[in-house]
């Protein structure tokens, strides 16, 4: 099991630029990210199980550990996420 990030993107947010948080398993990513101080009434898990970052978090979750992807490859994992979780519903 991993916990991801991808690049930072301005997506108008208030906080400037931001990235998103994921993980292999929900659980995983509740996990890592109490560890790394963020709440765990931060997650976002409509569609995407998720945490949004701002830069200084990024960095703080890659010093803990969160692997570095790109957007296509955030694409694939959360592609990957809910076919698994699809799998398990079954």
């Amino acid at each position: 099991m991993a916990v991801y990030v991808d690049k930072l993107r301005d997506y108008g947010w208030r906080h400037g630029p931001s990235c998103h948080l994921i993980a292999d398993s929900v659980e995983e990513l509740i996990e890592f990210a109490v560890s790394m101080g963020l709440r765990p009434e931060w997650f976002q898990p409509k569609s995407s199980p998720h945490f949004d970052l701002t830069a200084a978090g990024r960095e703080i979750a890659v010093r803990h550990g969160a692997i570095e992807i790109d957007q296509r490859t955030l694409v694939i994992k959360l592609r990957e996420f809910r076919s698994r979780r699809l799998v398990l519903e079954v």
